[in-house]
């Protein structure tokens, strides 16, 4: 008898924030990019009320907590990334209560909420910066090359592209690794220490459940700042050791910070976007007296190829259970292009490689808007686009995931990725706000909006809700042991406690032998006589 098998739909149960004191271990985190997740107000750009209005939509999805990119008080140059007052929300996103409102509900629905913090930088528009004296002290500022101090002190290049170093009208040069806007602070001195410290706690007492630390690697810089010698230096981030980045100082500025976290109740953590050029580097910063998870980039920059795919997670697997941490998938974020695009092979692929992510052990993280199977949107037109690093002349805002500039997406990569979420309707906005949208939205995304995929158990999104309820039911998934099994060329095959994955990274299907029940598969996979027929570009879960 011939079974096909998509998307079946067991009993959900609705996620919570008791999952027990490592609830961080194997949890599914949903990122929010604020800005192009639900507008409130009508203004075109998303906003903390239109977040807290979605809270039981990412609830029906099944997620454990929810990462929100930074609403503070910002002239908004890098989307947020350039603050100016850490302690404030941007009235662009409401006011201090709507996060205070927002934290409270999404508790009350059973989800975790994480927020960014920003250390390495501030916006050039923050009191410090804006105060000559204090601004010498606590950022990065050195005096010029050349015979009149007219040249950079070092050949650093910022990863928005040009040099990292702008002149002030004293002569002298201040450092900034991201845009003009965003000034590097001086981790030397203990003013900053104490600065962060305290905006920690304003945000641990007002009930979030962590943070996620941007540019992790990044505070501490090298002795003395020398040359690099290398043309293109943000192509090498994630595969060399550079003196702006990645520096063993850091990690006592983490271990300070988990001290703090470890001061609170209710298993509050630390989360590390690091970009380390080997996967025992990247788990220095999740030992544990230190973060407890760092995003796995090693993971979501290698191509879909079964050799390869083994090797990064046998790696990842074996430099995180040297320390005692679980390793933390990802695929898609708001700094690069969309795995559907990313990984060529559209939709198909970028189903099985979801699938693939939430059978590994250890914790995952989802990008808004990839449950929906939405591309990159590759044609937006320059005058509506804001990525500094479009402005900048940059090919990118890091190294694309194979290695050239763009991976897919246009240059300048990630207003692409950022472009606002369809929730229903067959025009845009589609169900965003009640005005439009900050960045257009293309006119066939009418069928992927939420409301259209709801129900349609063929739909990517059921998908995503069967896999995270299966996640969250089956006891083999999650954290815990894994094992591979032989598989033919081409296929990977690994064994969970009572479950077997199998993925086709082939465009072709491949015959196995029927390995168990099926569970779940990114596309029908045909079982008769013995023999399971794996679809090209599939995952398929098993029950052993």
């Amino acid at each position: 008898m011939t079974q096909e098998l998509t998307s079946p739909s067991p009993a959900r149960q609705a996620p919570g924030p008791g999952r027990g004191p490592g609830w961080w271990r194997d949890a599914v985190i949903y990122q929010v990019y604020v800005r192009s997740f639900a507008d409130s107000d009508g203004d075109g750009i998303g906003d903390l009320q239109g977040v807290r209005s979605r809270l039981p939509y990412l609830k029906e999805l099944g997620v454990d907590a929810v990462w929100l990119t930074p609403f503070y008080a910002s002239p908004q140059a890098d989307g947020g990334y350039d603050v100016a007052d850490y302690r404030a929300v941007d009235p662009l996103f409401g006011r201090l209560q709507d996060a205070d409102e927002l934290i409270r509900a999404a508790h009350e629905t059973g989800l975790r909420v994480i927020v960014d913090i920003v250390p390495n930088h501030t916006s050039d528009q923050h009191p410090w910066f804006q105060d000559p004296e204090l601004a010498r002290q606590r950022y990065i500022f050195r005096p010029g090359k050349g015979d009149s101090g007219q040249l950079p002190p070092n050949d650093w290049e910022s990863i928005f592209g040009g040099p990292a170093w702008t002149r002030t009208g004293r002569g002298d040069w201040y450092l900034h690794l991201f845009a003009p806007e965003q000034p590097d602070l001086d981790w030397e001195n203990p003013d900053v220490h104490a600065e962060f410290t305290a905006i920690l706690r304003f945000w641990l007492d007002l009930g979030v459940d962590g943070f996620r630390i941007d540019v992790a690697h990044g505070m501490v810089k090298a002795a003395g700042l020398p040359d690099i010698g290398h043309g293109r230096q943000a192509t090498l981030i994630g595969s060399q050791h550079l003196p702006f980045f990645d520096q063993d100082g850091v990690h006592a500025i983490h271990r300070a910070w988990r001290t703090l976290l470890d001061g609170y109740d209710g298993a509050r953590i630390g989360v590390a976007e690091a970009w380390a050029p080997t996967p025992e580097r990247l788990a220095l910063y999740v030992r544990p007296d230190e973060l407890h998870q760092a995003f796995n980039f090693q993971f979501l920059g290698t191509g879909w190829r079964a050799d390869g795919l083994r090797e990064v997670i046998d790696a990842s697997l074996a430099a995180t259970a040297s320390v005692g941490a679980p390793t933390t998938w990802v695929l898609s974020n708001h700094d690069v292009v969309r795995h559907t695009t990313r990984l060529g092979g559209g939709l198909a692929r970028a189903r099985a490689a979801t699938l693939l992510m939430l059978a590994l052990p250890g914790s995952a993280y989802l990008y808004q808007g990839e449950e929906l199977g939405l591309p990159e949107v590759t044609d937006l037109p320059d005058e509506v686009r804001q990525d500094p690093a479009f402005f900048r002349g940059a090919a990118s805002a890091g190294p694309a995931p194979d290695g050239t500039a763009d991976a897919g997406g246009q240059d300048g990569m990630r207003d692409g990725c950022r472009v606002p979420l369809p929730w229903a309707g067959d025009r845009p906005p589609y169900g965003f706000g009640p005005g439009g949208s900050w960045l257009p939205q293309p006119a066939d995304w009418g069928a992927l909006s939420v409301a259209a995929q709801t129900g349609d158990p063929d739909s990517t999104l059921e998908l995503y809700r069967t896999a995270l309820a299966l996640r969250r039911t089956l006891p083999g998934l999650g954290d815990g042991p894994m094992n591979w099994r032989p598989a033919p060329d081409g296929v990977l095959t690994f064994a969970r406690p009572g479950v077997l994955c199998t993925v086709n990274t082939l465009p072709d299907p491949v015959e196995i032998p029927l390995p168990g029940r099926p569970l779940l598969s990114s596309a029908p996979v045909a079982t008769e006589d013995g023999s399971a027929l794996l679809p090209g570009d599939s995952c398929t879960w098993w029950a052993i």
